[in-house]
This record gives C-alpha cells, sequence and structure tokens, in this order.
C-alpha cells in the first residue's frame, strides 16, 4: 500500500505502535516524550489527504486520536488540580506547558469571529470546556470582556475542577457557569439564547459523532448564530478529526483557517442559515442569496487552501 511507504506515516504508525502499549495515560516522563515526539512530526506543513489513505492506516489514525483525547483529557485533569490548589489560580495559568498556545489561538479565533460577529456576543455556548478550561478563560479575560460563557461537559468532576478555578475571580465568577450535561439534552430553547457557540475539537471523535452534534445544534441554534469549531489539516490530522465544509449542512461557512505554526487546531466559522434550501445538501448565501455550495459536487473546495477563504 502507498501510504504505508510513506515516510511520515510510518514515523507516526511508530509512535502509535508505542503510545498503545502504555499501560496509563497520565502525565509522566514516558507519556509526555511520546506525545511529544507525535506532535513534533505531525505539526510541520505536509501534503496530505487523510480521506485518501487505506483502511488500515485510517484505523490507526482512529485510534491515535482516542488516544490522543484521552491524554489531552488527563494532562488538563492533573494540571486544573495544580492550579485549583492556589489561591488565585488563574494568577499560574502559565504553569501549564501549551498555555502559550491557547493564548495564540484565543486570539486567533477572536479575529476571526470579529469578522462576522461585529458586535461582542451577550452569551456564549462552549461545549466540552472540560477540566481546564482555558478557552472560555482565555477569550474572557482578554477579548470577549462582557459575553457570558456558559461551559457544557459530560464529566462532572472536570467541572468541579474547572469551576474551581475560576470561582475566586470577582469578575469571571459571575460571567463564567459550568453545566454537567450532554449539549444533545439542551433544549433548543436554551440553544436559541446563544450569539456563538464553540465546539471543542474532542467533542465527537468520530466523524458520524461530530455530524450527529452538529446536526442537533443546526436543528436548535437561532438562524444567524455563529458556531466556531476547530478541525485539523494535513498531517495534524492524526491528532485531531477534521471537520470539512460539506459537514455542516445547514450552515453557511464563512472562514476556514489553517495555521502553519504551533497552533495545531484549524479553525472554521460557520453561521446558521436562516434560508435553508429545500435542495437536500444545497447552502443558501444569507448575505447574498446565491446557492454558496452543493456538497455533493465541492466536497473538498475548502481543503484546497491553507489560509483564510472568504466565501462572499
Amino acid at each position: 500500500m502507498v501510504c504505508l511507504r510513506d515516510p511520515l506515516v510510518q514515523k507516526v504508525c511508530e509512535l502509535y505502535e508505542k503510545i498503545s502499549k502504555l499501560e496509563n495515560l497520565s502525565p509522566s516522563e514516558d507519556v509526555d516524550t511520546l506525545f511529544t515526539q507525535l506532535v513534533i512530526t505531525c505539526i510541520p506543513p505536509y501534503p496530505m489527504d487523510v480521506n485518501k489513505l487505506c483502511t488500515q492506516i485510517q484505523d490507526m489514525r482512529t485510534n491515535l486520536i482516542r488516544l490522543c483525547g484521552n491524554a489531552e483529557g488527563l494532562l488538563e485533569k492533573h494540571y486544573s488540580t495544580i492550579l485549583g490548589s492556589y489561591e488565585k489560580p488563574l494568577d499560574h495559568l502559565q504553569l501549564f506547558p501549551y498555555y502559550s498556545n491557547y493564548l495564540k489561538l484565543g486570539r486567533l479565533e477572536f479575529d476571526l469571529l470579529s469578522k462576522h460577529c461585529p458586535a461582542p456576543p451577550s452569551r456564549l455556548a462552549f461545549v466540552g470546556s472540560g477540566p481546564l478550561p482555558l478557552t472560555s478563560i482565555v477569550l474572557a479575560s482578554n477579548h470577549l470582556t462582557s459575553t457570558a460563557f456558559d461551559n457544557y461537559d459530560i464529566d462532572e468532576s472536570a467541572n468541579t475542577l474547572a469551576s474551581k478555578l475560576v470561582e475566586s475571580h470577582p469578575d469571571l465568577s459571575k460571567r463564567m457557569t459550568f453545566y454537567t450535561n450532554n449539549i444533545m439534552n439542551v433544549s433548543g430553547e436554551a440553544l436559541k439564547d446563544y450569539d456563538v457557540v464553540f465546539l471543542a475539537a474532542l467533542v465527537g471523535m468520530g466523524i458520524e459523532e461530530k455530524m450527529s452534534v452538529v446536526e442537533y445544534l443546526e436543528k436548535h441554534m437561532a438562524p444567524g448564530a455563529i458556531l466556531m469549531l476547530r478541525s485539523a489539516h494535513g498531517a495534524r490530522a492524526f491528532l485531531y478529526p477534521v471537520v470539512e465544509p460539506r459537514h455542516l449542512r445547514g450552515f453557511e461557512v464563512l472562514s476556514l483557517f489553517h495555521p502553519t505554526d504551533d497552533v495545531i487546531n484549524s479553525v472554521v466559522v460557520a453561521r446558521k442559515c436562516p434560508k435553508p434550501s429545500a435542495e437536500k445538501g444545497l447552502i443558501v448565501c444569507n448575505k447574498c442569496g446565491d446557492q454558496l455550495f452543493n456538497f455533493r459536487n465541492h466536497k473538498n473546495l475548502m481543503e484546497e487552501y491553507a489560509f483564510e477563504e472568504h466565501l462572499c
């Protein structure tokens, strides 16, 4: 098989074999070393379409993404516990080894959001906030300083850790709320209150799971509300799931940005369409009223670009 001869694929497979044999994915010297090697391998720009990989490598990639997700969750719990032991946890966020990446990603996502949402959102939902909700904290502290943040996670222990980080902060403790709930159990009435919904990269690690969440949000979000998602491009797709425009039926895709620095995730900005077409798979742009995408014929249009692409 051609993909098995690709040197990058070979290296990822070697690391996967070692990672999959680890007895515990909690932070340790061995775990940290292997995942650091994996990130270093996958982060440089690499011309690869993961959809064209053979079945064997696709299966490996699916398993690897789940291992990465589990390890990331354990890493966040570890550092959230440490931070929560301080009187003022938010004064010590730099202890988290990837904090600078979150600062960069927060700035990137705020800039993209601002282009399509000129007024700061009054209420925002973050789905899959986890035990260390750095995206919400960075955005609420540095960029969206009057926005109310509702953070959703299915893990009660994660929410307990997360809420402890902000409870002593005079401002964020009032603007950040944590709910233990599957977003697909949140009522449509509640979802219509949000101007913006963020979907964490690891909510729905399989594409069918993620599409189920997106379909639920499309059904219940307010027309015109913004959906922001994280994706991956090139070899970084071995680390995180890929969200393609064709997966976002019922949404107008506004921007897709593929970073080329140490920020790993791509960012997708979409708007809930107020004028869905009766023809399945067809999205109508609410800016110009024209047909924006026919997903049956243009599945990979956006992926051809490694920079932000404005569609209207």
